[in-house]
């Protein structure tokens, strides 16, 4: 079964009651719907969507999957609010989909709401902790967290998802190259030189400039 126009224009439709009393408008824009409690009209037309779903030839799981991955074609275009959307409609269909969860907190990332996407990361990593992909973006939240906070509680989780991260995929320069920033912060600067030269190894350019300078005195290698 393909995700017809109608399968998108409930999805829609789902939560847009603001002329309704009791409905709370744009819920669908937040990750599980906000967790609040929806109105009569919203519970309705989630029951329709879930009868399209079942009515069709693919399981809730399947369809699920597909809007995963629409969700994140439209996030990669910018447009977060029908990304949510998407990944939204995937939580009513297979809540226990990891995927789900790490599109939810890189969402949350992209409008800076670094704290709250730690949530969703966890959430997704308890269902599946194989993803490196998932341990790597969560870094950047504890990074984000640690740049405007100077907390070094923030770096130092940074620090242990990007190793996670590593020990499921031993080739993103990108992971190797994000240690080695953030061990630019130590004082003692050998465990930044080690993740420089390893990260060399893979992608002699994922370091950026200042970086390196910063630990090779101006030396390109």
């Amino acid at each position: 079964m393909k995700l017809s126009l109608m399968f998108l224009i409930i999805g829609i439709l789902v939560s847009g009651c603001s002329q309704v009393q009791n409905c709370q408008d744009n819920i669908n824009k937040l990750p599980m719907y906000g967790n609040l409690k929806k109105c009569r009209e919203q519970i309705e037309v989630d029951e329709q969507f879930l009868k399209y779903i079942d009515d069709g030839h693919e399981s809730r799981n399947v369809a699920a999957a597909q809007l995963v991955k629409r969700g994140w074609e439209y996030f990669y275009r910018g447009q977060l609010d029908t990304s949510m959307m998407r990944f939204n409609q995937a939580w009513l269909l297979d809540s226990l989909n990891s995927d789900v969860y790490w599109g939810f907190a890189n969402i949350l990332g992209s409008r800076k709401d670094f704290k709250a996407s730690l949530y969703f990361f966890n959430r997704s990593l308890k269902l599946n902790s194989g993803n490196a992909k998932v341990w790597y973006d969560q870094s950047i939240s504890y990074g984000n967290l640690f740049v405007s906070s100077n907390n070094k509680l923030y770096l130092d989780s940074s620090i242990y998802v990007l190793k996670k991260s590593i020990s499921l995929d031993p080739h993103n320069a990108q992971a190797y190259s994000q240690l080695t920033a953030a061990y630019c912060y130590f004082i003692q600067k050998d465990s930044a030189k080690k993740y420089l030269k390893l990260t060399d190894q893979i992608a002699p350019t994922a370091v950026n400039e200042a970086t390196r300078k910063m630990l090779t005195g101006g030396n390109n290698h």
